[in-house]
């Protein structure tokens, strides 16, 4: 049985583009995925990040969902400290209903954002510095299942439509505390390797050695998150991947802004310490034609135990983008179900 492989999208802002037409692209690549074969299609959270069109993934999963046909759609994810559990529970359970069987809920502790403007989010200094994501994620499920202990004041609370089953929760991390909260309650897990790749090993190991089955999950199932970028040839996907890494230098040095071409970012002079953080994002991702590409994502999923593999592609031109994701496709034999 061939590796699963699935799609994180964030909606890229290209340079000289609008977000506007991002999120038009980010609709062709779910319908190109959903055809290609691939298993989920994920939305991401982000805020105030010019980089990045993906502000409101429930919105984009109705969106991606109605206008695809088989392919599951998700939040990678949903950062539970931004939202009250039971307006998530809410929203879900209508995606679910209009999509049974194909919604996907991932949830996430970080704010997606920097902190002023997660301060505008939660209206609330103190929600900044409280670490409550368990209980949060307590009450999401209390909302989801209809079931919370007897003297819990939101016991007489429902999340409508109560008909219907809240979607798979998966967990979303980037260190160990993530695997941890997942396996010791039971449910999936999925690392964010394409930024945090220090913590991907250990946080992956962690949650196969310490899973706890559940009425959820009755063994471990994990998702690893990796940056691609495939090409013709090694030597075009090296040159695609230069947007990526000024791109991941401006956002790290506090000067985010849209996706440059390959042209501007070759044709950039780095800093030494710009050097550095882009050394960095050069070991957090994968570029090159199909067979390398390949050979590394099957390798990734080797050493991390992962179950299943899940792309992001930050590429500046949309069509290389759509020919990236059809050549991994290809070169690992998904199902073409197109006709």
């Amino acid at each position: 049985m061939s590796l699963p492989l699935s799609v994180l999208d964030l909606s890229p802002v290209s340079s000289g583009s609008t977000g506007a037409q991002a999120l038009r692209n980010t609709l062709e690549l779910a319908r190109h995925a959903d055809r290609l074969g691939f298993t989920r299609y994920w939305l991401a959270e982000h805020h105030n990040i010019p980089t990045i069109a993906s502000t409101a993934p429930e919105v984009m999963i109705a969106h991606v969902a109605s206008i695809t046909e088989r392919i599951r759609v998700g939040s990678g994810g949903i950062m539970l400290p931004n939202h009250p559990p039971l307006r998530i529970a809410e929203e879900f359970r209508v995606l679910e209903a209009l999509h049974p069987g194909r919604i996907d809920l991932g949830i996430g502790r970080a704010p997606g954002t920097d902190m002023l403007t997660a301060l505008a989010l939660r209206r609330s200094k103190e929600r900044l510095s409280v670490n409550d994501f368990p209980e949060q994620l307590a009450e999401l499920i209390g909302f989801g299942t209809g079931r919370f202990p007897e003297n819990n004041p939101f016991a007489s609370i429902q999340a409508l439509p109560a008909d219907v089953k809240l979607p798979p929760i998966w967990i979303l991390g980037s260190s160990e505390d993530g695997a941890r909260l997942a396996a010791e309650m039971g449910f999936p897990f999925a690392h964010a390797h394409h930024f945090s790749p220090d913590y991907t090993v250990p946080a992956m190991r962690l949650y196969r050695y310490r899973f706890q089955p559940s009425a959820w999950l009755k063994e471990p199932k994990s998702i690893v998150t990796t940056s691609v970028i495939c090409a013709e040839s090694d030597e075009e996907a090296e040159r695609l991947a230069a947007s990526l890494e000024l791109s991941w230098v401006r956002l790290r040095t506090g000067h985010p802004a849209p996706l440059p071409s390959p042209e501007e970012a070759l044709a950039y002079h780095y800093s030494p310490i710009e050097e550095e953080i882009a050394r960095y994002a050069r070991r957090i991702r994968i570029a090159g034609a199909p067979d390398k590409v390949k050979e590394q994502i099957e390798a990734l999923a080797t050493e991390t135990f992962a179950d299943e593999v899940m792309i992001t592609s930050m590429i500046y031109d949309h069509a290389a983008r759509l020919r990236s994701y059809e050549l991994i496709a290809d070169v690992f034999g998904l199902p073409d179900v197109s006709g």
